[in-house]
């Protein structure tokens, strides 16, 4: 019985001394997550919460880090990115993860869509699908209309709204969208949005020059 034990500490050993601003814990919390942990991000030096979710490792905050040309605090207040993080451009999104992170696919989003309940065939799908699935991404506080989430998984995604091309921001508060890194078409990426009156999960593509929160998945 002591191998696989010592085993076990052998290997996340190894992890933590390959990736020292990287840590974890093995424990469940009130929410029913799985493993947390930290991520510091050594171009800024802020620290971020995140969650094993199935067998991927995500970001559980908005990214924040300013990439410059193509990101942005909400409504140009700074004071907005402590909660919501930063809005960008799918260009810039695509570039904005720190060093060993990155934006997820779109193949990779529907992997945690599935690990949190969505059938194949609905993840599939375009437009508003699922069940409750967006209900236990959503955090428990922090949405208008009632519209608060259970945070299963320790998601906890927050409605930091968008901003459309010209350059004015909206629904902070009722709408959180976040960039894949597929291309759909021209000029165009799939997208994931959570909205206060839905209890689903919204897939779709969206013109690239759009404003959107960016979530880092580990490499």
């Amino acid at each position: 019985m002591k191998k696989p034990i010592f085993l076990a500490i052998t290997i996340i050993a190894g992890i933590l001394i390959a990736n020292p601003a990287f840590s974890q814990k093995a424990n469940k919390d009130d929410n029913n997550t799985g493993e947390t942990g930290t991520i510091t991000d050594s171009r800024d030096g802020k620290t971020y919460k995140t969650v094993k979710i199935g067998e991927q490792w995500w970001m559980a905050e908005n990214l924040a880090y300013d990439v410059g040309d193509g990101s942005w605090a909400y409504n140009s207040d700074e004071s907005n990115v402590k909660t919501y993080g930063r809005l960008y451009r799918w260009k810039a999104a695509k570039k904005a993860c720190p060093a060993g992170w990155h934006l997820p696919t779109d193949d990779e989003w529907k992997q945690m869509e599935k690990a949190i309940g969505m059938g194949q065939i609905e993840a599939e799908d375009t437009g508003w699908r699922g069940t409750n699935e967006g209900t236990k991404l959503k955090a428990t506080s922090g949405w208008i209309d009632n519209g608060n989430g259970t945070d299963d998984y320790g998601f906890s995604g927050l409605p930091g709204g968008y901003r459309y091309p010209g350059g004015s921001f909206i629904t902070m508060g009722s709408t959180g969208v976040w960039w894949s890194a597929t291309v759909y078409a021209t000029s165009t990426a799939l997208s994931r949005y959570l909205r206060c009156d839905r209890t689903t999960i919204f897939r779709y593509y969206t013109y690239e020059e759009y404003g959107f929160s960016v979530r880092c998945v580990k490499d």
